[in-house]
């Protein structure tokens, strides 16, 4: 009885304070609206019943359960309404408005409360269904060049519908506000984020044990090859097929090892013209719908075996030989492995393929080379694989320390400059702000993992369900796959140390030794924490030196917004790549070279360094060579050299072509260059990165 009593005050103490805000104004029937207008300018029915199940659902969520009281205050909004507008028609915020202004007048201040947030929620959700129309609007007519590899095809475009579509859906249903906040904002990247529930980015393929088993790709068994021709066409459809299961890379760790056993006895022609069809399949075998041809890279090198050895002869020259009418082959991306004892020195057994990968490079901008001897991939020996992207996977707390059947599962990419805008040249501010992103950055992979832990083989038949992964032959395709994805890696990338160590010193590590000393401080701090973190969460966190492909106009573009154009910082289109010397900087290559190599060993997750001639050196080998010592010596781990390759598409003239063919006078000319470590065709480049490549200095001198 008392508690009836207490109930019957509070009612009446309430419906005291409506009847003062509505100021006891007469109804002038049961329903003075009869319309309301919508949001889009539309006109329909005014149900009073909507605004009652609103602060029901409100006051539920903070454990009312009064239907009754509901009902009672919608009918107070509608009078004070009626009040404030008389028989004018409504908008859909009025209402809203109204709603919040009668349930905190009336002493329901928690319900309110929840009825804002739910209001919020509901106004993101709009804006998120407003701001996806748009984006189809757009991909309808041409598609984003976010990534270079993607085409302009029907089938590219929807892909990248649904790719918008499953961004919004992430962002505002799955992952925690404080993330999607922290990616909507600008102080980190969720990479791949319309993938974020889907499947994992990367893996290194055990081609042998495929190869030697057979496998099922969907639509029968494919038994193991006799002939090499049989080997590598297997080989090009082992990539597309795990392309479809994956929204990253794929590559082969060790091709000429894995590839040796089928072409024995071969003779060397039918060897090259395995390779020659392997190439041709890489850059015409569709993944994805039919949206792109697979992210394909191939290391080798370090077979001494005579079979290794006239795969890897094999491919090189295939390579060297080019496409049909002699273009540069797009994928794959080769990566030579460089080792003493093997093929470093003139009296290693594989120098002469050393020899030869430096004058392929030399003309088609690939392989690019990997140091095993490096000291943070000494321990491995041979087994230390790289993705054309820059990824290394290969320390594991939970197994091996192999290459094969592992890769990163997903990676998040900080905003460093923004860190250093938002301090000025406060250092401990920025130390501090940096490791409260960094922890958070750590939170969010590890909820990303949680999700993709959830996943069933099934739903990677061919990457799980076929063995690709390590450990993945034990499980059934009812099985999540949390047990085998804990071998992979989730990485923290950061881009723009260049520009951050420009706003707290004044200048970037190119110009003063004092910069590079504070950006290795800087880089060892993020790898200092990262490390704590895999001891922390005990999965394999790693640190990436991010191939920022998009990122580097979206990032800078956000910061300008905020903070103006700061000199050195925010005055370009794009933010410089990782720990890289800025590209327009005129410095020799041997001196970036030398400044760039120390944080190859702090950055675990990949790394590239490049340094850019202004025409291929094919006529300079020697050169060529020191160049290449000199980066093994500076103890970096993966690099590349860029230099310009146009071909004529009229008579297929290649060297450095201005506006016209010098042979025929054509202007339909293809430019290719490198991007973010794998080979694009310039018309490709999102505006920040053809920015970037305009301002390309060459490190000749």
């Amino acid at each position: 009885m008392a508690k009836n009593l207490m109930e019957l005050e509070e009612r009446q103490e309430w419906q005291g304070r409506a009847n003062n805000l509505v100021n006891l104004v007469p109804r002038t029937s049961d329903k003075p609206f009869r319309s309301i207008r919508k949001r889009d300018g539309r006109i329909v029915e005014f149900d009073s019943d909507k605004i009652a199940a609103a602060i029901f659902k409100a006051a539920k969520a903070v454990g009312g359960e009064d239907r009754q009281l509901a009902e009672e205050l919608a009918e107070v909004v509608v009078q004070y309404l009626h009040k404030q507008l008389g028989l004018g028609i409504p908008t859909v915020e009025e209402v809203q408005d109204a709603v919040e202004k009668v349930l905190i007048e009336t002493g329901h201040a928690k319900t309110a409360k929840a009825y804002i947030l739910y209001r919020d929620r509901r106004t993101r959700l709009r804006e998120a269904k407003s701001e996806l129309m748009d984006v189809v609007e757009e991909i309808l007519v041409e598609t984003s060049r976010e990534n270079a590899n993607i085409s302009n095809s029907p089938s590219a475009k929807m892909l990248q519908i649904a790719s918008a579509a499953s961004k919004r859906y992430y962002l505002s249903r799955l992952i925690p506000e404080e993330m999607a906040q922290a990616h909507l904002e600008g102080d980190f990247h969720i990479h791949d984020l319309d993938f974020y529930g889907k499947t994992l980015t990367c893996v290194q393929i055990p081609l042998l044990r495929l190869l030697e088993n057979g496998f099922n790709n969907g639509h029968g068994y494919i038994r193991p090859p006799k002939r090499p021709a049989s080997a590598t066409a297997l080989a090009a459809i082992i990539l597309q097929s795990s392309q479809n299961d994956m929204h990253g890379g794929q590559s082969f760790a060790a091709f000429d090892r894995d590839m040796a056993p089928f072409v024995a006895g071969a003779s060397e022609d039918e060897v090259f013209q395995a390779m020659e069809a392997l190439i041709y399949n890489l850059n015409s075998m569709h993944s994805r719908a039919g949206a792109q041809v697979p992210f394909s890279s191939i290391n080798l090198g370090c077979d001494t075996s005579p079979e290794g050895r006239l795969v890897t002869k094999s491919l090189l020259l295939a390579y060297e030989r080019g496409l049909g009418k002699g273009e540069t082959p797009i994928f794959p991306n080769i990566i030579f492995r460089v080792k003493q004892g093997i093929n470093f020195n003139p009296e290693d057994p594989n120098h002469d393929l050393f020899k030869l990968a430096m004058r392929v490079s030399a003309q088609r901008l690939n392989p690019t080379f990997s140091f095993m001897d490096s000291d943070f991939n000494r321990e491995y020996g041979t087994e230390v694989a790289y993705m054309g992207c820059r990824t290394r996977v290969i320390a594991n707390r939970h197994g091996a320390s192999i290459s094969d059947g592992r890769g990163n599962l997903s990676f998040t990419t900080i905003n460093l400059p923004r860190l250093a805008l938002k301090n000025g040249g406060d250092l401990e501010a920025f130390y501090r702000d940096l490791e409260k992103l960094m922890t958070l950055t750590a939170r969010q992979l590890y909820h990303r993992f949680r999700i993709q832990s959830r996943l069933r083989v099934k739903d990677m038949p061919f990457l799980m369900g076929q063995g690709l992964y390590l450990d993945s032959e034990k499980l059934s395709p009812e099985d999540v796959i949390a047990p085998v994805i804990k071998h992979g890696t989730l990485s923290i990338g950061f881009i723009g140390l260049a520009e951050t160590l420009t706003c707290l010193t004044g200048y970037h590590h190119g110009q003063d030794s004092s910069a590079q000393r504070l950006g290795l401080e800087i880089v060892g701090f993020m790898r200092k924490l990262v490390d704590q973190f895999a001891d922390e969460y005990d999965l394999n966190y790693t640190l990436l030196a991010t191939p920022a492909e998009g990122l580097s106009g979206r990032f800078v573009g956000m910061d300008r917004r905020r903070f103006g154009l700061v000199p050195g910082v925010t005055d370009r289109e794009y933010y410089t790549n990782s720990f890289h010397i800025p590209v327009h900087y005129e410095i020799s290559a041997f001196e970036k070279v030398a400044l760039e190599g120390p944080y190859h060993k702090l950055t675990n997750a990949g790394h590239i360094s490049y340094v850019e001639f202004k025409a291929p050196p094919i006529n300079n080998l020697e050169a060529y060579e020191a160049l290449v010592r000199h980066m093994a010596n500076s103890n970096m781990g993966y690099v590349g050299v860029n230099f310009p390759v146009d071909e004529c598409l009229g008579c297929f003239y290649r060297g450095v072509i201005d506006t016209e063919c010098p042979s025929c006078g054509s202007a339909n000319i293809r430019r290719i260059r490198r991007i973010t470590g794998y080979l694009s065709t310039v018309d490709r480049f999102n505006d920040a990165k053809q920015a970037e490549l305009r301002e390309r200095t060459v490190h000749e001198r």
